[in-house]
């Protein structure tokens, strides 16, 4: 397998935090490139996103590799997935941790076998401490998420439930004197029990990409997207738009526009990176 390449424990190559971590895996398998100089943070959650935390995972992921973060995840699908796909938006670097084997019919889950091979192609990596044709199993998981933590200078949370493998992640990055962050979430929310449970505990409490930024201390970048010089029109539509989803319908009768130059101004407020689009319909503006 040409492209699987390991690095050892004391190779100059291993991730230097990495080995800092009580129990660091003493090989891993690698398929890409680990990035040689960047900051990275891991971003976490449930398999069972709601579209919550579909928007926050989104914002943070795209946000923080926009300003040179490298996003740390475990390609699991829900959260996982969303945080590389935001990562890989942002043309940033993204490191997927897997609990299997890392060669082609290993790679867990299948599903996400088409986006691990865009992360490598975009200069990230998918690696494992298991060799390849590993099956994954119980126990290959929660082992895993130790790397996560390891990997990464924090922890960010953005959507789990009280029993979630994204809060062992947390719970490891506390025990290696890394940071925790978690996303709040309505008191009433199930799925966000686990992140609430956190920011009571002493996580940090964050609503947006820059106060991890300063927590962590990088400066925000100018984001040149504040200097995109927007229409008329553009400027009517994007001003109706707040970080709560607004269905296209409420942006047609706020705006008083024609419903076709209302859905095809959206796409080319999208390109730009402007909105997003949520699914249904629904938008929101992209911070």
């Amino acid at each position: 397998m040409p492209d699987i390449y390991t690095i050892n424990l004391e190779s100059p190559a291993y991730p230097p935090l990495l080995r800092e971590i009580s129990n660091p895996p003493s090989l891993l398998y690698v398929r890409g490139t680990l990035p040689a100089r960047s900051t990275c943070l891991a971003v976490v959650g449930t398999r069972r996103n709601t579209r919550y935390g579909q928007q926050v995972t989104a914002e943070f992921s795209n946000g923080l590799a926009r300003a040179g973060l490298c996003i740390v995840s475990g390609l699991a699908l829900g959260i996982d997935g969303l945080a590389h796909e935001a990562a890989l938006t942002a043309k940033g670097q993204t490191i997927a941790v897997l609990g299997s084997g890392i060669d082609d019919n290993h790679i867990y889950p299948a599903t996400h076998r088409s986006l691990a091979k865009r992360i490598i192609a975009a200069g990230g990596a998918i690696i494992s401490e298991y060799p390849p044709g590993f099956v994954p199993s119980r126990y290959s998981f929660p082992a895993r998420n130790r790397i996560i933590a390891g990997l990464s200078i924090g922890t960010l949370v953005t959507e789990a439930p009280r029993k979630s493998g994204a809060l062992i992640t947390a719970y490891h990055a506390l025990d290696f004197n890394r940071e925790v962050f978690a996303v709040p979430h309505a008191i009433t929310s199930l799925v966000g029990y686990g992140c609430n449970s956190l920011i009571a505990r002493g996580a940090m409490l964050v609503t947006s990409p820059v106060d991890i930024l300063h927590a962590i201390g990088i400066k925000p970048k100018e984001d040149p997207l504040l200097a995109t010089q927007l229409t008329k029109i553009e400027a009517a539509i994007y001003n109706q738009l707040t970080r709560e989803p607004k269905h296209v319908d409420a942006l047609i009768e706020a705006t008083t526009l024609d419903g076709q130059m209302v859905a095809g101004t959206l796409t080319v407020l999208e390109l730009q990176g402007l909105v997003k689009h949520l699914g249904g319909h629904l938008y929101v503006k992209n911070n």
